[in-house]
């Protein structure tokens, strides 16, 4: 295809804000090299998103479509962040629902190519009619496809058990310690609808012109060569995403400030922040083992607790009572919202309690923060916590396989042994070492204008040619 031809791309990617967002981070590149974007979501995930620059809110429109009623759903829900884990199925039927507009859309809309997530298993039905080419953007990296494995895989009778989820499979052919916990994919089946997320995979992998993947080959290079191998067509990865800091107008920069002013009183790496993203629930119990590990550690933190979808309302989690008055001359305690990025960028901040979703370890060790490893709802989260742990960037806090259950004295042990023991010393020299790769603005751009390449020169027989 002709470099010069401009194409019109239609983004469309699942209802959750780990997912808007890179989606949104390709698209504006992708205007940026002069194509025309249509960018698909519904009207809240749509307003959530952050202000387009001036020069490319030309070249990208946003195409609002209500999420179909549902039974189950309760009205005005559209993103994962709102539902308990055990209603995301509803979700997923209304999300399904969306193939009648998506399709009218389509057909009246000239879309050379349509980048997509991995829910709509429905869309090589839609697409290959009208002409139109697939990408599968999957925001997993590389590490958590390779242990889904190929086509075959995802929609045979293979693994059916969950003990079958708890050891590494066959088909992966380098040295790797990366398989679920009996409770991360008893969870994870919790949140499947009659379409098993495996199986809209692997349609969704056969359906595609190639794959893309949030990795590079500077941090899974085996895993992204086997991907290649499993899937048979090309998987070219669009590197890493990270995110730049927000500029200073942000609304919500009183917020920063306070907590900014807290942590510049801070020693150098001395500090430890605790985030278990917008989706994660732990029981009563759980929380109040996180608690007290938390302060057994006798470190100073910063903890932002969110509202989390609890049955029918929003309540908060359950910090146990007196504990923020315990800890007051060492810890922060931040609700709904916090500053992220800037709480990570900042000096005095050494170590990440995190639940293991892609996006926060992107941002943590873009700073170069070893991680203190707990694994959140999701089974990608569950392999990302092994893959930090093999990998020696940060601990994971050891849990009762069956269950996920947890002391509150391993918490404990685990935040210092990351923070502040020497046999943390080779964990937080690794973090530092990662911003290398994570912190890369030029390698990140090589990787979006290798992915934009390859759309403007896609012929169908690259297909059969390996990258």
């Amino acid at each position: 295809m002709d470099r010069t031809k401009k194409l019109h791309i239609a983004m469309f990617p699942w209802l959750a804000y780990g997912h808007t967002m890179p989606f949104l981070e390709v698209s504006k590149f992708l205007a940026q090299k002069g194509h025309r974007i249509s960018y698909i979501s519904t009207p809240k995930n749509i307003s959530r998103l952050p202000k387009l620059p001036p020069l490319l809110s030309s070249n990208i429109t946003f195409v609002e479509f209500s999420l179909p009623q549902v039974d189950g759903l309760p009205p005005g829900v559209e993103s994962t962040a709102e539902v308990p884990i055990e209603n995301v199925p509803y979700l997923k039927n209304a999300y399904d629902k969306l193939q009648g507009p998506l399709t009218e859309f389509l057909k009246n809309s000239n879309v050379n190519w349509l980048i997509h997530d991995f829910e709509p298993y429905w869309l090589p039905g839609v697409a290959a009619p009208l002409g139109i080419n697939l990408v599968l953007f999957c925001l997993f990296n590389a590490t958590a496809l390779a242990f889904m494995g190929p086509p075959s895989a995802l929609l045979g009778e293979f693994r059916k058990r969950p003990e079958e989820f708890t050891v590494v499979p066959e088909w992966i052919d380098y040295p790797c310690n990366v398989a679920l916990k009996h409770h991360e994919i008893v969870n994870h089946i919790k949140c499947m609808d009659d379409v098993s997320d495996f199986q809209r995979m692997g349609q969704l992998i056969q359906g595609s012109q190639f794959v893309t993947t949030r990795a590079c080959f500077e941090f899974e290079p085996d895993e992204i060569k086997l991907l290649i191998k499993l899937y048979q067509k090309p998987v070219v990865p669009v590197g890493l995403l990270p995110p730049s800091l927000p500029s200073n107008e942000d609304k919500r920069d009183d917020k920063w400030e306070a907590t900014k002013s807290w942590l510049d009183s801070k020693g150098e790496k001395s500090v430890f922040y605790i985030a278990l993203g917008s989706e994660v629930s732990l029981s009563e119990e759980s929380m109040r083992q996180l608690a007290f590990g938390i302060e057994k550690s006798n470190l100073p933190f910063i903890w932002a607790v969110r509202k989390r979808p609890m049955g029918e309302g929003l309540i908060d989690n359950i910090i146990p009572p007196g504990f923020e008055e315990r800890v007051s001359n060492r810890g922060l305690v931040l609700r709904d919202w916090a500053p992220q990025l800037r709480i990570l960028a900042h000096s005095s901040v050494g170590g990440f309690l995190t639940h293991c979703g892609w996006s926060s370890i992107i941002e943590a060790l873009k700073f170069g923060r070893a991680l203190i490893v707990f694994s959140g709802a999701s089974a990608d989260q569950g392999l990302n916590a092994r893959l930090l742990h093999g990998r020696k960037v940060g601990i994971e806090i050891e849990r009762n396989e069956m269950d996920g259950s947890f002391t509150s004295d391993l918490v404990a042990k685990t935040i210092r042994q990351v923070l502040v023991e020497p046999e943390g010393e080779a964990i937080r020299a690794n973090a530092w070492a990662m911003k290398e790769i994570f912190d890369n603005e030029e390698l990140s751009n090589n990787y979006l204008d290798g992915f934009t390449r390859f759309i403007e020169e896609f012929a169908p027989s690259a297909c059969h040619n390996q990258i």
